[in-house]
């Protein structure tokens, strides 16, 4: 049977890289094995989850090219939960708790002062029918706790290899709360299985709770989905990212002109045993993934590295590939003008200015000094139409005329010519702005 994973994201706000890089690990994992890739909307939150944030995250999934096989909400499958979670309290594994949330806090209080673990001490298992009538007429509503057997649960973790879960060491697992609501655990368990998913590929801090929750996969379906648990992602100094995921959203890098691929190639390879580099299509990506990569070690996601990144990207990308875009950006200016523009570009929207440059107008920046210097360089340029060798023909008679030499030399040129002391190449970009636009420039 081909791999069939899924990513569940809870449509409470937009993607970010956090997110994204569980979905890429998913989709890099199944993809390569030729299996599919489910989007499934968590949206048993009913309060908190809106139409709008499930289309943003729709549209940033189709945007970094993670296309689905399949999709589906969990909210349209409520009858399914209930019927399963009916089965489970028939079969004694799904227990009622009438415990406040205060009370609760008490005791795990308690138990810390007396240096025990603050698990659930499972006193709702010895109620009485009446003790629980008399919570009942007091307005108390139960809370639905899973029953664990207490053993050890072991899996063949896809990264971290043999992980045993001592489940006496475990709280029993809220399911479903006071009203009614159902946690994230028994909806996920049950679409899981419904969904035949094949292996589960999350965040390590989820590692305590998978072993909860192999248990409910037993209970309801004998057997459970294969498990990996990569590690999560870090600031550059190595401390928490948590706080600033916010602003790391998918939507906000790419209107900041990140590149679809760089934030795929970061996040495939941050954490990895392979050297972070750009990668142009999705396909190499796949290529290139192996669950045995991972470091065990946190990965270190660093903003400055996604725009050095970026700019790598760009500098690779050939011109067939950003033709429409250039296009919408009013910035095509041919082949030969993204070849000079790229190796200086940090975002495509830059090639507007480089194409101002080009184009113009432009000031002139002639120092007291250069004056003279710049009224020959106009009547040294290269007779006729001007090629990829002009450049060198012209700071060469130039050269031979003033004596100048290094940034004595071209520096003046580069300023007078587009009134900036970095930019493309000058070889490449003075045939773009071609002789009539030099020659004015120069004479200012």
């Amino acid at each position: 049977m081909s791999a069939k994973v899924r990513f569940a994201p809870s449509p409470t706000g937009k993607l970010h890289v956090g997110n994204i890089r569980t979905a890429l690990t998913n989709f890099l994992y199944t993809k390569g094995q030729g299996g599919q890739f489910v989007l499934r909307i968590d949206d048993t939150d009913l309060e908190r989850s809106t139409k709008e944030y499930e289309d943003g995250i729709k549209a940033d999934l189709d945007w970094l090219g993670l296309h689905w096989d399949e999709t589906f909400r969990q909210s349209e499958r409520f009858e399914r939960y209930n019927a399963v979670a009916a089965d489970l309290r028939a079969k004694g594994l799904l227990y009622p708790c009438y415990e406040t949330e205060d009370e609760l806090d008490r005791k795990r209080k308690l138990q810390r002062a007396q240096g025990k673990p603050p698990v659930y001490d499972r006193a709702a298992l010895d109620l009485t029918d009446a003790q629980k009538a008399t919570y009942e007429a007091e307005g108390r509503k139960p809370h639905w706790r899973f029953k664990l057997s207490g053993r050890t649960v072991t899996w063949t973790d896809l990264v971290r290899g043999e992980t045993p879960i001592d489940t006496a060491s475990l709280s029993d697992p809220i399911l479903i709360r006071e009203d009614g609501s159902y946690l994230y655990t028994l909806p996920s368990v049950i679409d899981d299985i419904d969904s035949g998913i094949s292996a589960i590929i999350r965040g390590e801090d989820h590692v305590t709770n998978s072993g909860a929750q192999i248990e409910i996969f037993e209970a309801i379906a004998g057997h459970s989905p294969q498990l990996g648990h990569h590690p999560l992602l870090v600031g550059p100094d190595g401390g928490k990212l948590s706080k600033r995921l916010g602003t790391l959203s998918i939507s906000g890098l790419r209107e900041e002109g990140i590149e679809a691929m760089t934030i795929l190639s970061l996040l495939a390879k941050i954490g990895t045993s392979d050297p972070v580099e750009p990668r142009l299509e999705i396909a190499r990506l796949i290529e290139e993934f192996d669950l045995s990569k991972f470091s065990r070690a946190p990965a270190r996601f660093d903003p400055e590295e996604l725009m050095r990144l970026n700019a790598r990207l760009l500098h690779e990308t050939p011109y067939e590939s950003v033709l429409p875009r250039l296009q919408a950006l009013g910035a095509d200016a041919g082949p030969d003008f993204w070849d000079a523009a790229r190796p200086n570009l940090h975002r495509l929207e830059d090639a507007v200015g480089v194409l101002k440059i080009v184009e113009g107008p432009v000031t002139p920046v002639v120092e007291d000094a250069d004056r003279d210097y710049i009224a020959a360089a106009a009547e040294a340029l290269p007779a006729g139409e001007l090629d990829a060798g002009s450049w060198s023909i012209w700071i060469s008679e130039l050269k031979a005329r003033t004596g100048r030499k290094g940034r004595d030399l071209f520096m003046p040129l580069r300023l007078a010519l587009t009134g900036d002391r970095h930019g493309p190449e000058m070889d490449k970009l003075i045939v773009l702005i071609g002789r009539e636009r030099i020659l004015q420039r120069l004479k200012g």
